[in-house]
């Protein structure tokens, strides 16, 4: 029964992986190619060679041959950290471009010219990021510049986020000199900026959790109306003020984000003149929370 279980997880992880990377090449296939905005990553290294040199080689091909080779170097230098799902999402990714494209031609589905760069860049954003941000959720991910920014995090002292960002900077910036339109630049950034916040609103946005730390002399109230109001557990503990020498108790409770506005309104109603601070938490694992994947 575990295996069966295990087994169907498994196949949901992948559909939903597969769902994902085909959201994300549709609308680079639908709205950003044909209004001719370069985004991020491997994908808008393609469209730069596509539009600048003239090489009209698929999307899809020239994909598949640039991730192939970042992973290839990825390999070299990291060793083998890859697993089935990157190989998986180059590949789907690459299978993807052909099919919307070369295959469906999606681009006459739509006439674009009607929405403006503008809407193109909000909506081919948007969809990128609900479709990465799916892939992302189960632990798929299409390759590309993320291998670059694990070589480099790895010899240099500098995050792997940051490392993207600026690739995605520098491609974008380069569409410039394909286009000659700063507008089109402007809007490759806002693509980048957009699909950014929807991927971390669907991979964090239900999941984003709190840490909040209350300072009052009726913490002990407190709490327990957390408790059992709320149905946070809430932990007190023994504190003692720099400036009077006083000892207090710190209760400090995790809650997710729907439980936000109810534990303050209890806080204020047991002691409003509570001293009250609140974090966004990068991760909160354990019962009633996240369950740890390493």
């Amino acid at each position: 029964m575990q295996i069966f279980k295990k087994k169907h997880q498994i196949i949901i992880s992948y559909l939903v992986i597969t769902l994902g990377i085909l959201i994300y090449t549709f609308a680079w296939s639908s709205v950003m190619l044909p209004a001719a905005i370069v985004g991020g990553g491997v994908s808008g290294i393609c469209s730069v060679i596509y539009y600048a040199l003239g090489i009209h080689l698929p999307i899809g091909v020239m994909s598949f041959i640039i991730n192939t080779i970042l992973l290839l170097i990825g390999i070299r230098f990291l060793g083998s950290k890859f697993g089935a799902n990157t190989i998986y999402g180059i590949i789907v990714a690459s299978l993807g471009f052909i099919l919307w494209q070369q295959v469906l031609h999606v681009d006459s589905w739509f006439d674009i010219s009607q929405f403006g760069g503008f809407m193109c860049a909000i909506i081919g954003g948007a969809l990128c990021g609900a479709g990465i941000g799916l892939a992302f959720s189960m632990g798929g991910n299409t390759g590309g510049t993320d291998i670059i920014a694990l070589i480099l995090s790895k010899y240099y002292n500098v995050s792997p986020g940051k490392v993207i960002m600026y690739l995605d900077i520098f491609i974008i910036g380069s569409s410039f000199f394909v286009s000659h339109k700063i507008e089109n630049v402007v809007f490759g950034y806002i693509v980048m900026v957009t699909m950014t916040y929807v991927l971390d609103m669907i991979v964090d946005g239900n999941k984003q959790s709190y840490q909040v730390m209350v300072f009052s002399q009726k913490n002990k109230e407190i709490g327990d109306a957390i408790t059992s109001e709320v149905g946070r557990g809430a932990t007190l503990l023994d504190a003692e003020g720099c400036y009077s020498h006083h000892g207090q108790q710190v209760l400090i409770v995790m809650i997710h984000r729907t439980d936000k506005q109810h534990l303050m309104q209890i806080i204020h109603r047991i002691d409003e003149n509570a001293f009250i601070s609140v974090s966004k938490t990068q991760g909160v694992y354990g019962r009633n929370f996240e369950k740890l994947k390493i």
